[in-house]
Order: structure tokens, then sequence, then C-alpha cells
């Protein structure tokens, strides 16, 4: 069952690489309960096919990146991207897309996460198994606001863009 607008967060964990140690944060992997990280925050998320591929990172990673202020600006606290890849990966990738900071990586490892959504995808004919649907989603408070899920490989409604239009 996909998750819908009104839905709250499954339970589950997101794994982030961290660049700098913080206390009860040591460098490198850390796995993260999702629900202790939405409370009381509202949180634009967006998911993707996988790190390096063409339109997560010409489009998807840089629009959210680009826009990132503007959303802040309209009271979203954090910004994540989540995909289903390790954290070294996906740290890697946020190094690269010039994101660190600004749009938490979060790694889907073995597209757990992606499935308690509902919304992971098979890529097996491209040769990449198990990973997540496109989309983007507005969480307040763990509960979801909004929800824009692409449809057959299209790039047009989970971009930042439409996120801002959203939140107006």
């Amino acid at each position: 069952m996909t998750i819908k607008i009104g839905d709250t967060l499954p339970e589950g964990t997101l794994s982030e690489f961290v660049e700098t140690e913080t206390a009860g944060c040591s460098l490198g992997p850390n796995t993260f309960q999702v629900a202790d990280l939405v409370k009381g925050k509202k949180i634009a998320i967006f998911g993707l096919p996988g790190a390096y591929t063409p339109t997560c990172s010409a489009q998807h990673v840089p629009g959210y990146v680009k826009h990132a202020e503007e959303l802040k600006a309209k009271g979203v606290d954090e910004i994540w991207c989540i995909s289903v890849n390790d954290a070294f990966v996906m740290g890697a990738w946020g190094r690269d897309q010039k994101s660190t900071g600004i749009v938490r990586m979060m790694a889907d490892g073995n597209a757990a996460y992606s499935k308690a959504l509902g919304l992971d995808a098979d890529f097996s004919k491209f040769g990449m198994g198990t990973r997540s649907q496109r989309y983007s989603m507005l969480v307040d408070d763990g509960v979801v606001k909004q929800l824009n899920v692409e449809q057959g490989g299209a790039f047009e409604v989970s971009n930042a863009e439409t996120m801002l239009k959203q939140l107006a």
C-alpha cells in the first residue's frame, strides 16, 4: 500500500554519512530512526532511483540545492534526498553535488524504507534491482501533507519548483 496524504510516515531507519563528528553522531555512516528525525519538523523529502544517475544528478538534487533557501523561507526545516544506495555512496554523491549542509543525503541501502512507503520500484531490467520511485513529499511532524509521485520515468512533479508552489 502506497503512503498517501494524511498518513504518518512508517517506522524505519535511514543512514547518513556524517562529515563532521558531533555529540551523538560519529564521523562516517550513522543510522537514524525516521520517527525521531521528523518529530516537530517540517521536511521536504524527495526520493529518486539512484545516486549518480542522469536525471537525479543533473536535475533533481541540483534543483533542491538551488531552491533550498526559498524552501526554508517558506517554513521547511530540512530537505532530505532518499535513495536506495549505501551511506558511503550517498555521502560521496552529496559532496559531488555540493549539497553538504543543504540537503541531507539519506541512504536506504536495502530499499526497506522505500518498501515501507510503498514507493519502491523494480529496476531489474536495468540491472539495478529494487530502487525507489521518483517522488517528493512534504512532511510536517511525521504526517504527509503533500505527495508527488512521478509516472513512467517522468520528471515533472517531484522537483523543487513544484514543492515551492505547494508551500505558497
